[in-house]
């Protein structure tokens, strides 16, 4: 199976027994543009499958470009999303059914159960040698039309891109320095226990 190449963790501070998958996803911004085939996004589609929800509702849709529908689905981005997402493999979209199917009432929870099928989606990326870049800069509306949603039913949640990471030797040094994975806060800040 194909993994990714290190990342640097020097500016990162795991506690040692942290799977290194978890670690070393980010998501860059400089990327490659090559071809990716439909069973690799179907391998990542199938791990989001298997992710927990309420009720086991599974509220997700992943709208994913191919090569006739990319320019569709780069133009559905923020302009400064598509300076970079250009050179991406594939773009996509994340929406949640807003009701549940067994009796028609809101669900409350399809955005968080969404939020699972998304982390379980860019693992399985990254196992297979692909790293994907969630944005929440995009043109919803466009999404709506563009799909024909309806907006009472089905919410959009996010965009992604999905590509092979580039040689950030040949980029300039603004964004170089903004290529490298970040920070995190320190679990202190972040959780209450007794």
């Amino acid at each position: 199976m194909n993994t990714l190449p290190a990342v640097d963790l020097s500016k990162r501070d795991p506690l040692s027994d942290t799977d290194p998958r978890f670690v070393q996803r980010w998501s860059p911004r400089y990327f490659q543009p090559v071809p990716i085939s439909d069973h690799e996004i179907n391998v990542m589609l199938d791990a989001a499958r298997w992710s927990p929800s309420c009720y086991n509702e599974q509220p997700w849709h992943f709208y994913i470009s191919d090569e006739r529908s990319f320019a569709r689905y780069l133009d559905m981005l923020v302009e400064g999303n598509q300076a970079w997402a250009k050179h991406t493999s594939a773009i996509g979209f994340i929406t949640a059914r807003q009701q549940f199917s067994r009796n028609g009432k809101p669900n409350g929870f399809a955005a968080f159960d969404c939020g699972a099928a998304w982390m379980a989606f860019c693992l399985q990326a990254n196992q297979l040698g692909w790293y994907v870049h969630g944005m929440g800069g995009i043109e919803t509306d466009k999404i709506i039309d563009g799909f024909g949603l309806d907006p009472d039913a089905e919410q959009v949640i996010m965009g992604f891109a999905i590509g092979k990471l580039g040689d950030l030797s040949s980029a300039d040094a603004d964004t170089r320095e903004k290529e490298t994975p970040n920070q995190r806060h320190p679990l202190a800040t972040m959780v209450t226990r007794g």
